[in-house]
């Protein structure tokens, strides 16, 4: 996958990175996903030991808790939709 492949572009012209790599708190397995560009996501299900994991308070997706770059809404300076 080409770094093309892993952002997305805005309408001001600003690209968005779409990839993260995020990291279980649990058992510290990482994972490279894509971020959905026009919502936030609440829940992920690790992969390495099954935990569902939810965002820490005050963040509004795993990957703004977990993740290696926050969501696209937030790298947007956008209001967050999950």
């Amino acid at each position: 996958m080409g770094a093309r492949d892993r952002v997305a572009i805005v309408e001001e012209g600003a690209e968005l990175i779409t990839e993260s790599i995020l990291t279980c708190p649990k058992c510290g397995h990482q994972a490279t996903e894509q971020m959905p560009t026009d919502a936030c996501q609440f829940f992920y299900d690790c992969k390495g030991c099954g935990a569902r994991l939810k965002p820490k308070a005050g963040d509004c997706c795993v990957f703004c808790s977990y993740g290696s770059v926050p969501c696209p809404p937030i790298q947007a300076n956008a209001s967050c939709r999950s």
